[in-house]
């Protein structure tokens, strides 16, 4: 039985603040997925990964940390995890969803920047995020201007390498972005101390290939009406995704879609047939923030799809495994990560038309835009978004937040008004 305060202390981690943090989150999880009726038994290992995120897998970490694995921490789904895969290394996503660390960035940032930016730096400023001390290095892009900047004052305390995403998608940004990602194959390489060869990049790339396939197959689940599963669960197992080790991941999730489908089949589940549908679109919801899915469910809606970087962006694009050098398959994991519809890209149609499509392929009743406060990409594009959905006759609702709880009064009063209008 792993000691996890002592663990905590000898990563440096300031465990009395810790221990607040962990409640924090655990209060949060109670009073929003822990408080849902008629979940299915395959959600208590996605639950466990939640809970140990901290604990059994920052131990996990520390063991192969402890035989010379190397391990990275990443900020964003456009980090090609297949090559850090390839190449031994264990790839991790940093993001923070907690109100609770943002005052300890807010120290040195800006408060009027986005609050994942400054939740994530909060937990290290804070120690508070055991991640922090382990990874052996830290992956950026250039998605937003509070990261890009961010990224230049973290670059010079910590080994850190920033991937150019463009904001285009061009011949010439597409060229671009393949040299990104022949570059980060070099960086990884270089950290490793081992060359990539094409037998262990395809290995990585069907490890990841799978994973995507299971959570495809998840989300078709949730096209049924009703739906087999919450949004709120299906978050938890999204959010699992960008934590827990691939190929057991895989595994658990492949088990859930089995029981899913037994529900399908005998027509059980947590929502009433005549429930509205709901998709979310925008920002990402990182593990902590459960916020607007547990607000939109407990009004009466059904969250049955996802278009955000923890929903539809992370699995729908497989990279091409047809081809079997190392050259090409750097291409297909270039061509495959470009496919990710992020706000950061102009124009931004294939975003515009996947909103509107998706929307029609799960039988939605109406969109809820989750913007993240001061998150000015999807913020300004929701005008785009919303223009599109009144031509396509979806009702919608846009949605500018953080992750306090200042303002959930009004916000459940504005989504059960919203949802009244679906009548």
């Amino acid at each position: 039985m792993v000691n996890y305060e002592k663990m905590w202390q000898e990563l440096g981690i300031d465990v009395k603040l810790h221990n607040e943090v962990l409640a924090s989150i655990s209060k949060s999880f109670q009073q929003t997925i822990g408080n849902q009726k008629n979940r299915p038994q395959g959600m208590t290992y996605f639950d466990n990964v939640l809970h140990e995120s901290h604990g059994a897998r920052i131990a996990e970490l520390l063991v192969a940390k402890h035989t010379g694995t190397k391990i990275i921490g990443t900020f964003c789904i456009y980090v090609p995890d297949e090559i850090a895969i390839a190449a031994d290394i264990i790839p991790i996503a940093l993001c923070g969803g907690i109100q609770f660390s943002i005052p300890y960035a807010e120290k040195m940032f800006p408060r009027d920047i986005c609050p994942l930016v400054k939740s994530t730096l909060g937990l290290a400023f804070s120690k508070t995020c055991p991640y922090a001390p382990i990874k052996s290095m830290a992956v950026g892009e250039t998605t937003c201007d509070a990261k890009k900047k961010t990224w230049e004052i973290l670059a010079g305390k910590v080994n850190f390498h920033v991937m150019e995403v463009p904001q285009k998608k061009e011949n010439i940004d597409m060229n671009l972005w393949h040299k990104e990602v022949i570059n980060f194959k070099e960086k990884i390489e270089d950290l490793a101390g081992k060359k990539i060869d094409g037998d262990k990049l395809a290995k990585a790339i069907k490890i990841m290939n799978e994973k995507r396939r299971a959570l495809q197959k998840l989300n078709e689940m949730r096209k049924n009406n009703p739906s087999p599963i919450s949004g709120l669960d299906a978050l938890v197992v999204m959010q699992a995704a960008l934590n827990d080790e691939p190929v057991r991941f895989t595994e658990k999730l492949n088990q859930l879609n089995a029981e899913l489908e037994k529900r399908v089949n005998s027509g059980v589940s947590p929502f009433a047939k005549e429930v509205y549908r709901i998709m979310i679109a925008g920002c990402p919801a990182v593990i902590g923030n459960w916020k607007i899915h547990s607000l939109v469910e407990k009004s009466g809606g059904a969250i049955v799809a996802d278009e955000t970087c923890t929903g539809s962006r992370y699995f729908e694009n497989l990279v091409d495994e047809a081809r079997s050098d190392l050259d090409g398959q750097l291409a297909a994991i270039a061509d495959r990560y470009m496919k990710i519809n992020c706000a950061c890209f102009t124009p931004n149609n294939e975003r515009i038309d996947g909103i509107i499509n998706k929307a029609k392929d799960y039988n939605v009743s109406g969109v809820v835009q989750y913007i993240l406060q001061y998150c000015h990409g999807y913020n300004v594009e929701a005008i785009r978004v919303d223009g599109a959905l009144k031509q396509a006759n979806i009702p919608s609702l846009k949605i500018e937040t953080d992750y306090s709880e200042e303002d959930v009064g009004p916000l459940i009063t504005r989504i059960e008004a919203f949802l009244e209008t679906l009548a």
